[in-house]
């Protein structure tokens, strides 16, 4: 028998929870008892399964959570978990035997009082709580389970999928809670995570999913294993789809969903609750709008030749980890040092750039954002090359907060790219701080790696008006990341408004905030309340009158609304509309009105700021909306409470915390307490165990940044052995780092050895007549167009810019040294397709 204990966690070098992992093995197979406390005490949770209904762009998601309580005394178990960031959760019920409770939705600490006093008298209660730090985190507490009983707990949300850049849409379970870094000093308790890592999680998930949408799904994809795809009609517009048995719980379950005719712009009108009071928001009927503006083709073929380009680099400890875990050598920083050396050779000339990175402490390149330049450009990859995962923990409000302080730069516009894997806890704060300072700058995110938070992520993006990634599995970086470059190359749309032209009895609230920012291909989201009787059509429509909205539900015909979005691309007015029928849509629920509910809540939470006075009543009104839609808040919790007249559960009940699955950090045997909350054994070595209880110590007053959490044992001779080796540099990240700011490749030994070819065979069939940087350009894009076609998407702007300036030098013979580049390559490229 061997034993691993797993992790320890830490608040500011202070050991405050330990857990232990016991594995019973015989031989080579080694079987899990499930996860035990450090009093070997069992994990109530017995299983998970999720049900998701994907309605075109919309997702209901059922989550049934199975509790057991086997041991001998009453329970409480508190289980805190991912979900997405957006999401709006919208019910909560738990059943025990042929008991049905379901949850209300209340202020928060009334919610917590009515929890402790339902324990103190014995009752069964259930609480479900938003974390105040962050949005994507909840926590589930399940009280007084008595011994030999079970529970079954029943989770619902819905919300928006994402478009991604290749017309997918993107639905992610997070299935992975990394813990949080909590910033030294910060305000606010930590939320305390119990984890393990993912393939040691002791209860199941099973997962299914209906998708149906008016157009043909084309197909769904997952990193996941996925049953195969199952079609309901002949039409292919609805299917259903299942998990594979035996999820690892080592990464999220992400849905890639594609429709046929992908781009289309919808409006949905939703019918109020009958039982709500008509002019309020559950009451009235809610229409939601997806928006996708279509630019002209002549304006999107061109890129921006100026802007301050700032790239803001997570290099905490957690950045070390394995990009996937099928490819343990490239590591998420590796990842992001290749991708630097894509973007800066992709940047125009006559912008501004500069570079930061972050851990405990953050770092630049330059003073100051500089002129790219050929001597810029070679010092900042100089340092780029040098970067690693070695600034500890993750405060990345304080580099934010340096780059804000910094002038623009005038006819510059900024444009800031955050890469991280999102492990932070103060998250509002951060998403706080970038929409302050939203008027001046966009501001493009990436969350790297399993875990990472979607609340940040996408809250940095949505807040500071750009553009939001996510790579995970076998994702390539380089690829996403160059798609946000050509969104920020874009020409800026400016002066957005929306009109509304509805029947004369019709008034419109919109709930969401004014659209700032509008991306070729990406989709705007606008949910507004309409109040009031319909009385008369628009002018331009001949449709009857219809008196109010429930008459509507069940006519044949309705009356019609508008809706136009105007805006400026390059000087230009442009606009463009959506004609929708004002005839509530059928079985929809109240889908909508929670999405338009929880849009308006997060707006008024973000206005949250230091006006004590206005403060409290935006809280106010935050809560009485969040009650009113049945929606979560911030502010509130969903608490049930089982008042049958059973006898009350006697004894003191026992805590048990329920473990989220994490992925394991980078295999080190050394870190630094002061570096991250959380200190982690390597769950690598099978063969000895050694406890880390002593670790660090909790008398010591010293210096914090002193303490190292160290292994002893085979852990330190194996260190070295742990490091990855170095892989071959790849081809394309090869010849890219030969190119020069200016676009052009220079003809030298360096270059030949990129294309497989010795100095002597790129130098002879060179023609006589065109000078040496031209020939190596035009080798250098044919062997891009000739052998890399397949990632286009990572250096089709380095190449546009290459073409630019070999149509600056108005070379001759271009045609007859296309014709020799392809015969000395083994390539068929056609001059018209390497744009010169």
């Amino acid at each position: 028998m061997s034993m691993m204990y797993s992790i320890v966690i830490l608040d500011h070098g202070r050991i405050t929870s330990l857990y232990v992992l016991v594995n019973c093995c015989t031989g080579a197979k080694m079987n899990h008892c499930g996860l035990l406390t450090a009093k070997k005490e069992p994990v109530p949770l017995k299983s998970i399964e999720v049900e998701l209904e994907v309605r075109d762009h919309v997702a209901t998601v059922v989550s049934t959570l199975l509790y057991e309580n086997k041991e001998d005394k009453p329970l409480e178990a508190v289980f805190v978990f991912p979900l997405p960031g957006d999401a709006a959760v919208c019910h909560f019920s738990a059943k025990i035997g042929q008991t049905q409770i379901v949850a209300e939705v209340k202020e928060k600490q009334k919610a917590h009082e009515e929890y402790d006093d339902a324990l103190s008298s014995g009752q069964q209660a259930f609480l479900l709580e938003e974390s105040d730090q962050s949005p994507d985190i909840f926590s589930l507490s399940v009280g007084s389970l008595p011994p030999g009983e079970s529970a079954s707990i029943r989770l619902e949300y819905v919300t928006e999928l994402a478009v991604q850049a290749d017309d997918g849409l993107r639905f992610c379970l997070p299935a992975v809670l990394n813990p949080r870094y909590q910033p030294q000093g910060s305000e606010g308790g930590s939320v305390q995570v119990t984890s393990v890592p993912a393939s040691l999680v002791p209860y199941s998930l099973s997962f299914s999913a209906r998708v149906s949408s008016p157009r043909p799904i084309s197909k769904v994809e997952s990193k996941c294993s996925l049953d195969p795809l199952q079609y309901l009609n002949t039409e292919q517009t609805q299917a259903t789809v299942k998990l594979a048995a035996g999820h690892k719980f080592d990464r999220d379950v992400e849905l890639l969903i594609y429709y046929k005719d992908a781009h289309q712009p919808t409006a949905v009108v939703e019918a109020g609750q009958a039982s709500a009071k008509p002019g309020t928001l559950m009451g009235d009927p809610v229409v939601m709008l997806s928006l996708y503006p279509e630019f002209p083709q002549a304006v999107m073929s061109s890129v921006a030749s100026c802007g301050e380009f700032v790239f803001l680099i997570d290099r905490s400890g957690s950045m070390d980890c394995p990009m996937d875990n099928s490819n343990q050598q490239e590591t998420r920083i590796g990842s992001a040092r290749d991708t630097l050396l894509l973007l800066l050779k992709s940047l125009p000339m006559g912008c501004y750039f500069n570079i930061y990175s972050f851990g405990s402490s953050y770092q630049h390149i330059f003073l100051k954002s500089v002129e790219y330049s050929e001597k810029t450009m070679e010092e900042a990859l100089k340092k780029v090359e040098e970067m690693d995962a070695d600034l500890g923990g993750t405060e990345i409000l304080e580099p934010l907060k340096h780059i804000y302080s910094q002038p623009c730069i005038p006819s510059q516009p900024r444009q800031l790219f955050v890469f991280t894997d999102g492990e932070v806890e103060n998250t509002k704060e951060v998403i706080n701080l970038v929409r302050d300072n939203s008027g001046s700058h966009r501001c493009f995110s990436f969350g790297i790696g399993e875990g990472a938070s979607s609340a940040l992520i996408n809250g940095l993006a949505k807040e500071g008006g750009g553009h939001a990634q996510f790579i995970t599995g076998t994702d390539r970086m380089q690829p996403k990341v160059m798609q946000s470059l050509r969104f920020a190359l874009q020409p800026a749309v400016v002066d957005i408004s929306v009109t509304w032209d509805l029947p004369k009895a019709v008034s419109v609230t919109v709930l969401s905030p004014p659209i700032t920012t509008i991306f070729q291909g990406q989709r705007s989201l606008v949910y507004a309340q309409l109040t009031g009787q319909v009385g008369a059509a628009p002018c331009h429509s001949e449709i009857p009158l219809w008196s109010d909205f429930s008459a509507l539900k069940n006519s044949p015909e309705a009356a019609e609304g508008c809706v136009t979005v105007k805006y400026s691309l390059t000087g230009h007015p442009s606009q463009n509309q959506l004609r929708f029928s004002l005839k509530p849509a059928e079985d929809t629920g109240l889908t909508v009105h929670r999405l338009g509910a929880r849009t308006l809540i997060r707006s008024l939470e973000m206005d949250i700021g230091n006006e004590v006075e206005q403060d409290e009543g935006v809280k106010q009104k935050v809560v009485e909306l969040s009650v009113q839609s049945g929606v979560s808040s911030s502010f509130t919790a969903f608490i049930a409470v089982n008042k049958d007249d059973s006898e009350a559960i006697q004894g003191p009940l026992l805590r048990r915390n329920v473990p989220a699955p994490r992925m394991m950090f980078a295999s080190y045997c050394t870190m630094s307490c002061a570096s991250s909350d959380i200190c982690y054994a390597d769950d690598s070595c099978e063969a000895e165990a050694y406890c880390l209880e002593e670790c660090c110590d909790e008398g010591d007053e010293g210096d914090e940044s002193d303490k190292t959490l160290s292994c002893s044992g085979p852990f330190d001779n194996s260190f070295e052995a742990a490091m990855p080796k170095q892989p071959r540099r790849d081809p394309l990240l090869q010849l890219v780092s030969l190119q020069k700011a200016s676009g052009c490749w220079l003809l030298e030994p360096a270059l030949a050895a990129a294309l497989g070819k010795t100095s002597e065979e790129v130098e002879n069939p060179k023609p006589s007549v065109v000078n040496k940087e031209v020939w190596a350009t035009i080798l250098a894009l044919i062997w891009l167009h000739g052998f890399k076609s397949d990632v286009q998407d990572e250096w089709e702007l380095l190449a546009m810019k290459a073409a630019s300036w070999l149509c600056a030098q108005k070379a001759p013979c271009v045609t007859e040294c296309v014709e020799a580049g392809n015969a000395l390559l083994g390539c068929k490229v056609q001059k018209d397709s390497l744009g010169i």
